[in-house]
């Protein structure tokens, strides 16, 4: 019963003083929306490199050749040609636990149909390129091994290429010309979107690795290969036994330097995750600082506010009320200030982080954890900054109290 009675009285008193009360939790409103927005910011972030790396294909390393380094500047990664079909076929054949393998090569070309045109990326790939990257049509067939084997002129375009060369009609069955060569569209690749990078995934058309080896780059070699996993507990051993047998096929001496690179795309993600969760902490803990800030607001306000309630805490204390029910009392007020500000900074934080969203097109994953979290801390804020005031409350001598002016 007394607990509803100071609780009462604790309304009262933050009632008759609204715009001071209101002022006070500011800060706690401003704390608490920032913690979930920047939270939010940071899950979205998480949530979109996860799913960007999924879009890339599933358990898959990536073979690169390594960089020139003859008598002048370092050149870039690939920039040497060192990986070939036989690489390809021998990781096909002697690796245990993988599962897929296409070697590909790629280019940007001016793509013609009709009176249309788009400069876009071709890539010679081999049917197993489809499974690898987790690639999906909308509409057509892919092309097949006999395809590649008598290098025919097929090709499989996405959206982004559709939509510039053929606007809404459907494109397959329709003659385009790639460099100077006429080729058949046999399938259309269903929509991935943008990569981590920001690069449309969608923008690129994909015919069979011989025909671009032969008949479009004029090249030999291959320029990647790409590698599918069984499963993801295996990719550290595959990507083992891939560096082994490339130094056993190109003739590369311990401890000199390789001529090709393995980027694993599970190692690749997990640091990723691992520098976005901190980075999401990070902006926590900023956003943090603002409810301290209230914290400290809510303990100078209640200060003053015990000082102008002089004469009425000395009259309380005069009529019975204890050490304890004065204590209590402006806990009570500060821990509301704190709650109150809490729920007002949740459905704000919120309400913000959906407007953003939708707006600039981000992708933001509102976390129930740091609803939780904020609120949680605007709670015990609540309850350590108003401990002072209370005490130097619940300490006034009632005789000098009733005297006060």
């Amino acid at each position: 019963m007394l607990f509803t009675e100071l609780l009462k009285m604790a309304w009262r008193s933050l009632a008759a003083n609204k715009l001071r009360s209101f002022l006070t939790m500011l800060g706690v409103i401003i704390g608490v929306t920032s913690v979930i927005a920047l939270v939010s910011m940071g899950m979205g972030m998480k949530k979109q490199i996860s799913d960007a790396f999924s879009s890339l294909g599933s358990n898959m390393l990536t073979i690169m050749p390594g960089s020139s380094n003859r008598g002048g500047p370092r050149g870039a990664a690939g920039s040497i040609t060192t990986l070939t079909l036989d690489d390809a076929e021998a990781i096909r054949t002697k690796i245990k636990n993988v599962a897929h393998v296409s070697p590909t090569v790629s280019g940007s070309y001016q793509v013609v149909y009709g009176h249309e045109n788009w400069n876009t990326s071709v890539s010679g790939v081999v049917p197993e390129y489809l499974t690898i990257q987790s690639l999906e049509l909308t509409s057509g067939l892919f092309f097949n091994e006999h395809d590649v084997d008598v290098r025919n002129r097929v090709a499989v375009i996405g959206t982004t290429v559709a939509t510039n060369l053929f606007g809404t009609v459907n494109p397959v069955g329709k003659k385009i010309r790639v460099g100077n060569a006429p080729y058949t569209v046999i399938g259309l690749l269903k929509t991935k979107g943008s990569s981590t990078g920001g690069q449309d995934q969608d923008d690129t058309i994909l015919i069979p690795l011989t025909t671009a080896q032969e008949r479009l780059v004029g090249i030999t070699h291959v320029q990647r290969i790409s590698v599918q996993v069984a499963s993801a507990d295996k990719m550290d051993e595959v990507q083992r036994d891939i560096e082994k047998l490339l130094h056993q096929r190109h003739k590369i001496r311990e401890g000199a330097e390789d001529d090709f690179n393995v980027r694993n795309m599970a190692s690749m993600l997990e640091e990723m995750n691992t520098t976005t969760t901190r980075m999401t902490i990070f902006l926590g803990a900023i956003a943090g600082i603002s409810l301290i800030v209230g914290g400290v607001g809510i303990m100078n306000i209640t200060l003053a506010s015990v000082t102008e309630r002089t004469r009425e805490i000395g009259t309380r204390k005069a009529i019975g009320a204890t050490y304890n029910s004065i204590m209590l009392q402006f806990i009570i007020e500060s821990t509301l200030i704190s709650v109150i500000g809490g729920i007002i900074g949740i459905i704000i934080g919120v309400a913000i982080t959906q407007a953003i969203s939708k707006i600039f097109g981000t992708n933001m994953v509102i976390s129930g954890l740091s609803i939780v979290v904020s609120f949680g801390f605007s709670l015990f804020v609540g309850v350590f900054f108003g401990i002072l005031p209370a005490r130097k409350a619940a300490r006034l001598d009632p005789i000098d109290a009733l005297r006060y002016e």
